[in-house]
C-alpha cells in the first residue's frame, strides 16, 4: 500500500519552496528559480491539490519538538543532553525558567503556524475546481489545521486567526505582511469553536480506511474532537463522540505492548493517528523542521552508544527514578517505556556515556534503532513513526469523560480496565475505584500508558495538577508559555502577553 510520507519531498522540492511558501536557504531558491509558479494561479488540477495537500502533511513532522518538550516539562523526565548549556531553551522549559526570549518555543510557534498557512493557502483555494475525492482532501485539510490549531491554543493559550468568521465557515486565509498589528488574538474558547467545527466536518466528510497510509481517517477526527473536548471540560461532548469512535472504529488494542512501539508495528490496529517519518534523505542542523526523519528520535538516544539493537544518541528526555518506580513491578509497560541503561549494559556488554542530569533511564519507546539507513546526520533521519493518536488513548479519554462528567461510572471502569488488562495480562489488577478515586486511577494509567509519549505536562495542567507534580510550576502563569517575544514586537502592542511573563 502507498503510504504518504514517500511524496513529502516531491511536494517541498516542486511546490513549496518554489511558490515561497517556505524555504531553507535562499540559495536553493536561486537554484529552482526556473520553476516558479504563480501561487494564485496554482489550483487548477486534482495533482496541484494532492501536491498541497502533502505538503500541509509535511509540517507534522515538525511537531516532534512539541512532543519531546511535552514530557520535558512534565515530572516524567529531565531535560538531560550533554551539560547545562547543551540547547538552552530545552533546560529553561524542564527548569520551569523559561522566558519569551527561547528559541524553542519560538521554534513552536513558528512551525505550527507554518502549518496553518499551508492549510489556508489549500483552503484559500478550495472551490477552484471539482474532480472526485476533493471533498475528501478538504476534510483532511481541516484536520491538519485543527491539529495545528490545537497543538497552538495548548501551548500559548489564545492566538491570531485570519478572517476567523470565514474560517469557522470552512474557508482559509493566509496571513499577510502587517496583520499582526491588526489581527487579534482570539479567545481560547473561540479557537477550540474553530477547532471543533473543522474537526466535525472532517469525521463527517472522512472514512476509517484511508486511501494511503498515514493519512487522515474519519476516527482521528473523533479522537483528535474528543480530545478538544476533554481539554474544554465538555465531558458529555467528549463521551458522545469517543463512545461513537469505540463502539463503531475498526480499532483495538494489540496483545503485546512491546510490539507498537517498534517499526513493524507502526500504523497497526491501534494506531489511530501517526505522524510518518522517512529516512530516506539527509538532514542537518541548519533546517531542523525540514529533516523527514523524526529528529526527536535521536535527540533521546543513548549517549555515545555502542552495542546490539539500539543507534547512540544526544541523552535528552531522561526518565526519572520516581517515574520509574512509580510502575507497579507487575506492568508489563516498565520496561517497555523505560530502559535501565545500567541492566543493559551487563546484559548486552553495550558501552555507553553518562550524560548531563543522568538517571539511569532513556524513554525506550523513542530509542533510535538499529537498521535504518542513516543517511546524513543518523541523530535527524530517524525512521520511526510518532504514535500520537493510540487507540489506548482514546480508551483513557473515554473513561475521563465519564467519570469526571458523572456520566456512566460502569463505562469509565470498563474503558480503564480493558487498558489494564493488557498491561497485566490478567483481569486481577482491575479497578474497582468510583469518584475521585477513580479519576486519580484514569490519571495514574495515562501516566503508565502514555509515558514518553509528549502528554504528560498538559494532563497535569488540565486537572489542576501542574503545581503540586512539577518543580518551579508557579499557578497562574505554567499553564500557559510565553508568546515569543519577537511575536510581541512585531504587533506593535496588538498582542498582550500571556500572564506573570
Amino acid at each position: 500500500m502507498k503510504t504518504i510520507k514517500n511524496n513529502k519531498f516531491t511536494l517541498v522540492a516542486l511546490v513549496l519552496l518554489t511558490l515561497g511558501l517556505y524555504s531553507c536557504t535562499d540559495k536553493f531558491l536561486d537554484e529552482e528559480e526556473n520553476y516558479l509558479i504563480d501561487s494564485e494561479g496554482y489550483f487548477n488540477s486534482e495533482d496541484d491539490y494532492y501536491m498541497s495537500l502533502v505538503g500541509a502533511y509535511d509540517l507534522l513532522q515538525a511537531t516532534y519538538v512539541n512532543n519531546l518538550l511535552g514530557e520535558i516539562a512534565s515530572d516524567n523526565t529531565l531535560c538531560g543532553g550533554e551539560s547545562a548549556t547543551d540547547v538552552v531553551g530545552f533546560q529553561q522549559i524542564d527548569d520551569m525558567t523559561h522566558t519569551p526570549v527561547n528559541a524553542n518555543l519560538r521554534d513552536i510557534w513558528n512551525w505550527m503556524f507554518a502549518g496553518v498557512k499551508r492549510t489556508n493557502y489549500f483552503l484559500e483555494f478550495q472551490n477552484n475546481i471539482d474532480f472526485d475525492g476533493r471533498v475528501q482532501m478538504v476534510a483532511e485539510v481541516r484536520f491538519l489545521r485543527a491539529y495545528f490549531h490545537f497543538e497552538l491554543v495548548k501551548w500559548f493559550g489564545g492566538i491570531p486567526v485570519k478572517d476567523y468568521a470565514n474560517a469557522l465557515e470552512g474557508g482559509g486565509k493566509r496571513f499577510s505582511p502587517g496583520d499582526e498589528t491588526s489581527i487579534p488574538r482570539y479567545s481560547v474558547e473561540e479557537v477550540y469553536a474553530l477547532i471543533e467545527s473543522d474537526l466535525i466536518f472532517a469525521a463527517n466528510n472522512l472514512d476509517y480506511t484511508a486511501p494511503q497510509v498515514g493519512r487522515v481517517t474519519k476516527g482521528a477526527a473523533q479522537a483528535l474532537l474528543g480530545k478538544a473536548y476533554l481539554y474544554q471540560d465538555k465531558f458529555s461532548d467528549a463521551a458522545t463522540v469517543l463512545g461513537n469512535l469505540i463502539d463503531n472504529g475498526p480499532y483495538q488494542l494489540v496483545d503485546d505492548y512491546s510490539e507498537i512501539f517498534e517499526n513493524d508495528g507502526e500504523n497497526g490496529v491501534e494506531s489511530v493517528f501517526e505522524v510518518q517519518y522517512s529516512d530516506g534523505e539527509g538532514a542537518g542542523f541548519d533546517c531542523l523542521q525540514c529533516s523527514e526523519g523524526n529528529v526527536a528520535v535521536g535527540f533521546m538516544g543513548i549517549r555515545n552508544h555502542t552495542g546490539p539493537t539500539y543507534d547512540s544518541g544526544y541523552s535528552f528526555n531522561v526518565p526519572t527514578q520516581e517515574a520509574f518506580d512509580n510502575f507497579d513491578n507487575d506492568d508489563t509497560r516498565k520496561d517497555v517505556s523505560i530502559l535501565d541503561i545500567v541492566a543493559w549494559a551487563e546484559e548486552t556488554e553495550a558501552t555507553y556515556v553518562e550524560g548531563y542530569e543522568h538517571t539511569g533511564f532513556y524513554n525506550r519507546k523513542y530509542l533510535p534503532r538499529k537498521g535504518d539507513q542513516n543517511i546524513g546526520d543518523q541523530n535527524l533521519t530517524n525512521p520511526n513513526n510518532y504514535r500520537a493518536i493510540r487507540y489506548a488513548d482514546v480508551l483513557l479519554m473515554a473513561a475521563e469523560a465519564n467519570n469526571r462528567g458523572n456520566l456512566d461510572e460502569t463505562k469509565a471502569l470498563a474503558y480503564l480496565n480493558q487498558v489494564r488488562e493488557r498491561a497485566f495480562g490478567d483481569s486481577s489488577h482491575n479497578s474497582s475505584a468510583t469518584g475521585a478515586a477513580l479519576t486519580d486511577a484514569i490519571l495514574d494509567e495515562r501516566r503508565h500508558e502514555l509515558l514518553g509519549e509528549g502528554h504528560r505536562f498538559f494532563d497535569l495542567v488540565r486537572t489542576g495538577r501542574a503545581a503540586q507534580a512539577i518543580d518551579g510550576f508557579v499557578a497562574g502563569k505554567h499553564e500557559l508559555f510565553p508568546i515569543p517575544f519577537q511575536e510581541i514586537q512585531f504587533s506593535a502592542g496588538n498582542w498582550d502577553q500571556n500572564p506573570n511573563y
